[in-house]
């Protein structure tokens, strides 16, 4: 068989930024157990295999190289980005054009903001925002990230790391020092351990420089899933603005999170969340840039 596949950097709008992504836009005839081979033959962070039911409904999977994911930020991005590029969406000129996601975890919205006739930026719902718990033994964590308790909080203070999910289990971890968070030296093997043991995906790390900043530096870790650390994470974006608006550390409705840095491919994830009725939605979105494109024979 043969499938057309485009590897696509997700948030970021110049190539070799952002996440690394392989999209596959025609998997109708592939089954799960080859869409596993193709990711692990792909060997990036995500490969995303669509299944287009209309031009307003599209269902998609996520593959890590070891597993396939119930959802992924930026794979969403890069499938959508080069949905829209490739037309295989009728494109607006200028607005919002709406699509829903379908998911192993149910539906969610998907936002193509147009201008002069082409994709400017992607923003998707996540998941409810639910909060698994605080972790008040922290210990083991730190131990396998080389890090003093002393060192977590924002602005001095002391802020509980805590598992969010809104579509995957992440512990959102506040770093007090930039210069800590990028220079984190962690052991994979026991912070996989760790993360087996909490049943979580991965560990957001972040650093806000300050109450109601407008921009947050994260790292994301995701031995669990293979993958060491990624330099986008949207899922764990959405998570992480969630943290901070919970506990009133931003007062805005949106914030950008600047991750990728120390891997030297730096991205950009817009965060954005809104309260209503006492719950709250959250969205994450950016841009994308295709920088191949072939024919995958298997």
């Amino acid at each position: 068989m043969e499938v057309n596949i485009f590897q696509v950097d997700a948030f970021s709008s110049r190539p070799f930024g952002g996440n690394p992504t392989i999209v596959v836009l025609d998997s109708r005839n592939i089954d799960g157990k080859h869409m596993q081979k193709i990711a692990n033959e792909m060997n990036t962070m995500q490969t995303t295999f669509v299944d287009q039911l209309a031009d307003d409904v599209v269902k998609v999977r996520f593959f890590s190289r070891l597993c396939e994911m119930d959802l992924c930020g930026h794979g969403t991005i890069a499938t959508f980005y080069t949905m829209a590029n490739k037309g295989y969406i009728r494109p607006i000129e200028d607005g919002i054009k709406k699509i829903t996601l379908d998911t192993n975890i149910g539906k969610l919205n998907i936002e193509l903001n147009y201008r002069f006739g082409e994709v400017d930026y992607i923003v998707m719902e996540q998941g409810k925002p639910k909060s698994y718990g605080i972790i008040e033994d922290i210990e083991e964590v730190l131990q396998a990230m080389n890090l003093e308790k002393s060192q977590i909080g924002i602005d001095n203070l002391y802020y509980e790391p805590e598992i969010i999910s809104t579509g995957a289990k992440n512990l959102l971890l506040p770093i007090n020092d930039k210069s800590v968070l990028e220079n984190i030296d962690i052991d994979f093997c026991s912070l996989k351990e760790v993360s087996e043991k909490l049943k979580i995906r991965s560990v957001h790390a972040f650093y806000l420089p300050k109450k109601n900043s407008e921009e947050v530096y994260a790292r994301n870790f995701s031995p669990i899933v293979g993958i060491n650390e990624e330099s986008a994470t949207g899922t764990a974006s959405g998570a992480l603005i969630y943290y901070l608006k919970k506990n009133k550390l931003i007062s805005s409705d949106r914030i950008t999170s600047l991750q990728g840095e120390s891997m030297n491919r730096p991205s950009k994830i817009y965060c954005f969340i809104e309260e209503d009725e006492d719950e709250y939605k959250v969205k994450v979105g950016g841009d994308a840039v295709i920088v191949m494109e072939g024919i995958l024979k298997y």
